[in-house]
């Protein structure tokens, strides 16, 4: 019997088969149907840090009515009644969900400074939250802000929050990093538990007859699985954190690379959006009958057997696999 038992966080989880961040947790309905379909742990959708800061400008507003001063401080930020819902509702979803499933349910802060994180970090452990992921999406236009100062943020901020919170915290990157393993080791220093790689950013598109970008949200396929699998391989065995991939994570040979690759999980989200959750049951199914075929008795055997540190030839994650493959690009050319 295959046995597909992993952990992540200190969680024990019933295979490596995660929900990533979106908005099917919204409903608890849906997050017992994920249970159901054999998806071991669910990551909420996020809360960012706007939202909190709305929250607080909003009541502020109808506390100090009249005097004008915040006569347009409430336009900068999206209606955000209409693409998600307030911190309070927010932990109110935590604990439905929670209600509702036996598995794990991480919540999940999205933003960059240390506003309202901590209490809200604390009060989604109140909740019932299992962990903590946070989502830190920033993009840096100002031409002044050097690299070290934005790792130096990232480090307080985990630090923060790790420090006033008992429940394991994980946190999503990005992959634009100039030495990301070392911004990962300092995240740990901090407290992180866990490291998700990658963010998926939403990229704007331009729409050239109406003359506005387009905030396109375009799912992600198979072919981006190649980038945060790459790192896998690579931190496999070189951090004392745990490991999950997201991003480009589709099929059960998907799910299978991931570990192999060192992931502890796989977190998915655009399978699901795009065909449903019960693509779970086949996902879990293809990766069981690979394991079989191939010998692998369980997960915590196959993890990491194809990272950097156990291939034949380690050098194929680094730039002699860039020369090979360019090598092998023209010898197809006319």
């Amino acid at each position: 019997m295959t046995d597909l038992k992993t952990t992540y966080l200190g969680l024990e989880l019933k295979n490596p088969l995660m929900s990533a961040a979106s908005a099917l947790s919204k409903k608890a309905e849906m997050v017992k149907k994920m249970e159901d379909m054999g998806i071991s742990g669910v990551v909420m959708y996020s809360l960012f840090e706007e939202q909190i800061t709305h929250d607080s400008l909003a009541f502020n507003y109808y506390m100090e009515r009249g005097t004008e001063r915040f006569a347009e401080s409430l336009d900068y930020f999206p209606n955000l009644e209409q693409y998600n819902v307030g911190p309070d509702e927010y932990l109110e979803r935590i604990r439905k969900n929670k209600e509702a499933v036996d598995i794990p349910v991480i919540s999940s802060l999205n933003g960059v400074s240390n506003t309202g994180w901590i209490e809200y970090a604390k009060k989604m452990e109140q909740a019932g939250a299992d962990a903590l992921e946070l989502n830190t999406y920033y993009i840096p236009i100002n031409p002044d802000i050097e690299a070290c100062q934005l790792e130096d943020n990232y480090f307080e901020l985990v630090k923060a929050v790790c420090d006033n919170v008992n429940i394991p915290v994980s946190v999503k990157l990005s992959p634009f990093f100039t030495a990301l393993p070392n911004l990962i080791n300092l995240l740990i220093e901090a407290g992180a538990d866990g490291l998700v790689l990658f963010n998926r950013f939403i990229q704007p598109d331009i729409d050239i007859e109406n003359m506005e970008v387009d905030p396109t949200l375009n799912l992600s396929t198979s072919a981006e699985l190649l980038l945060p699998l790459r790192w896998m391989a690579l931190l496999h065995g070189r951090i004392d954190a745990d490991l999950a991939l997201t991003t480009g994570v589709h099929t059960g040979v998907d799910l299978v690379k991931s570990v192999m690759a060192g992931a502890n999980v796989a977190q998915v989200a655009s399978e699901f959006v795009a065909n449903g959750v019960d693509r779970a049951v086949d996902i879990l199914a293809e990766m069981e009958n690979w394991m079989t075929a191939y010998e692998y008795e369980s997960v915590t055997q196959m993890r990491g057997s194809m990272s950097q540190q156990h291939v034949d030839n380690p050098a194929a994650f680094e730039r002699a696999n860039y020369m090979k493959a360019l090598q092998s690009y023209d010898n197809m050319l006319p």
